[in-house]
């Protein structure tokens, strides 16, 4: 692998994304840094994140950036092998939090396009199912498609998971 470049893993819910993006993490030099956007509403939420946590052993230093994901990435230090899970939730706290999604986007790709070692970066394709039935699912479903593709722009690889499988895209 390169000394540096921007991975994007992308796949529907339980596609092995967040395990393919952590095997490809595990085959760089230790320590890694893997930043964390979800947010425990509800137990079920609270459990998927155990599940995550659980398969990282010492090597890991996590961070929690529900919605200051610049700011994350930005304190990572020069040459950090560096794992982001996941702009989905990221984008959805940022709806949510009725925030400037644009800006926060653009922020966000400065940061991605101007680091210097490994990022990996794992967001859900959310466009193969039906036309949700109301606004705000459309504006998300619409939302993630646009940030996805700004991405995958300036990303230098591009993973596609089906069924735990990888295709590689870019």
């Amino acid at each position: 692998m390169p000394e540096s470049g921007l991975t994007l893993i992308l796949g529907g819910a339980r596609s092995g994304k967040s395990r393919h993006a952590e095997a490809l993490v595990s085959q760089l030099p230790a320590p890694w840094h893997y930043i964390a956007t979800a947010q425990a509403y509800d137990d079920e939420m609270r459990e998927r994140i155990d599940e995550h946590r659980a398969r990282r052993d010492d090597r890991w230093i996590t961070f929690d950036a529900p919605l200051a994901l610049s700011d994350a990435l930005s304190s990572m230090p020069v040459g950090a092998t560096v794992l982001v899970d996941c702009l989905t939730l990221w984008l959805s706290n940022q709806m949510l939090a009725e925030q400037d999604v644009e800006a926060e986007t653009k922020s966000l790709l400065e940061v991605l396009n101007n680091r210097r070692s490994q990022c990996f970066v794992v967001s859900n394709e959310v466009g193969l199912g039906i036309v949700p039935d109301n606004a705000l699912a459309r504006r998300f479903r619409d939302a993630q498609g646009r940030l996805n593709q700004r991405v995958a722009a300036i990303a230098d690889s591009v993973i596609f998971m089906v069924a735990g499988l990888p295709m590689k895209v870019k």
